[in-house]
């Protein structure tokens, strides 16, 4: 299914604030980012349509099968992109991350895998 890069962002969003927060709500995204809550209720009907969320019964967003797997593989993709920078190409950390989140969405898969082995193989 084609996602467009707001939808990724919005799942790899909800994937960390699970990590940290446990339970997610829309205000959670909304406050992580700036979102208004129109673009929020927006991707989460979105993202229920296409079957990547659920919205339980008391508010949470919940990522389903499809959704989590989905999330994991933007942020490996994004940590993966990252740490490349910093350490073959001495980004610094923050602009590393920033760079990462707009790259994570129109790398090939590739080069994508490139990456991975170069970050694996030893120096």
């Amino acid at each position: 299914m084609a996602l467009h890069e707001s939808g990724e962002n919005y799942l790899e969003t909800i994937l960390v604030l699970e990590e940290r927060l446990g339970k997610v709500r829309s205000i959670d995204v909304a406050n992580e980012h700036g979102y208004s809550r129109a673009s929020i209720s927006r991707a989460v009907g979105i993202l229920k349509k296409d079957g990547l969320l659920v919205v339980a019964d008391d508010g949470a967003l919940v990522l389903t099968r499809a959704g989590r797997l989905r999330a994991e593989a933007v942020y490996e993709r994004h940590r993966t992109i990252a740490d490349y920078l910093s350490k073959f190409l001495g980004v610094d950390k923050t602009t590393a991350l920033e760079d990462a989140c707009r790259i994570e969405h129109i790398l090939s898969d590739a080069s994508f895998t490139s990456m991975k082995e170069k970050l694996a193989t030893p120096e």
